[in-house]
C-alpha cells in the first residue's frame, strides 16, 4: 500500500494552463500532475477559474470534495497532515478507493424539512462543537462558498434504500464535512476504512487513538 503522507513537504511549481471544460476535470488534472507536491489554495482557485470567462468559481471546494468522495482520490489537508498549513493540499499518490453506488436524494419537501430541523446550518459535530456553517458562508478552513447538501445519517453502503421522504434519516452538511462523512464500511469486503475514520476524527480523538495504539504495542518495544 502506498504511503498516504509524503516523506517531506515540497511545494509545487506548476504553472501549466488547464483548459478542461469542467472545474472538476481541471482540478483532477492539476493534482495528477503534481503527485506528492503541495498545492496552495491560490493555485487551486486559479486553475478552477474559468479559462474562457475568467470567472472565479464559488464552489471550487465542493469540486475538490467530489474528487475525494466521487472518484476516490486521497487529498490531504491540514487536518490529515499537520505539516500542511490551512489552505494547502496534496495528493500523495494516484490510487483510487472504491466508491459507493449512485446515491438517492431526498425529495424537495423532505429537504426543506431537513433544513428546518437543522436551522439552516451544517450539522457536523466535532469534539462536541457543531460546525454551524450556513449557505452562502465562506468556509474558514477550506475556502469557497458553503452550499449545504443532504447526507445519509446511516452510510449509504449500509443502508442504500433510505427513505427519501423521512427527514429524520438525513442531515444537512457543508461540502467539507460531506468529505469527512465517508462510507467507512466497505460492503464488498466487510472491512472498515480506519484511515478515513482517523482522518475525519477531531484532534482529541486522534490523540486518544494514538495513546491506545502506544499502549497496545508497548510490549513489542
Amino acid at each position: 500500500m502506498k504511503r498516504d503522507v509524503p516523506s517531506k513537504k515540497i511545494y509545487s511549481e506548476d504553472h501549466e494552463k488547464y483548459e478542461q471544460r469542467s472545474i472538476a476535470a481541471r482540478l483532477e488534472a492539476l493534482f495528477l500532475n503534481n503527485i506528492g507536491l503541495v498545492l496552495t489554495r491560490e493555485r487551486i482557485v486559479e486553475v478552477a477559474t474559468d479559462p474562457k470567462t475568467g470567472r472565479e468559481p464559488e464552489n471550487w471546494h465542493q469540486r475538490l470534495s467530489e474528487l475525494r468522495t466521487d472518484k476516490g482520490y486521497t487529498i490531504l489537508a491540514n487536518k490529515d497532515w499537520k505539516a500542511l498549513a490551512t489552505g494547502e493540499y496534496v495528493m500523495p499518490h494516484s490510487d483510487r478507493r472504491a466508491t459507493a453506488a449512485k446515491r438517492v436524494v431526498p425529495t424537495g419537501k423532505c429537504w426543506s424539512a431537513i433544513l428546518k430541523h437543522a436551522n439552516g446550518k451544517c450539522q457536523w459535530i466535532e469534539d462536541g462543537q457543531p460546525c454551524g456553517l450556513e449557505n452562502g458562508d465562506i468556509d474558514p478552513v477550506g475556502g469557497g462558498t458553503v452550499r449545504l447538501t443532504p447526507d445519509h445519517v446511516s452510510p449509504h453502503s449500509i443502508k442504500p434504500d433510505i427513505d427519501r421522504e423521512d427527514h429524520t434519516q438525513w442531515q444537512a452538511l457543508c461540502g467539507r464535512h460531506q468529505v469527512m462523512k465517508k462510507n467507512y464500511w466497505d460492503g464488498s469486503t466487510g472491512k472498515i476504512n480506519l484511515i478515513a475514520i482517523l482522518q475525519a476524527a477531531g484532534l482529541k480523538q486522534k490523540r486518544e487513538a494514538l495513546a491506545f495504539l502506544e499502549d497496545f504495542f508497548a510490549d513489542e518495544e
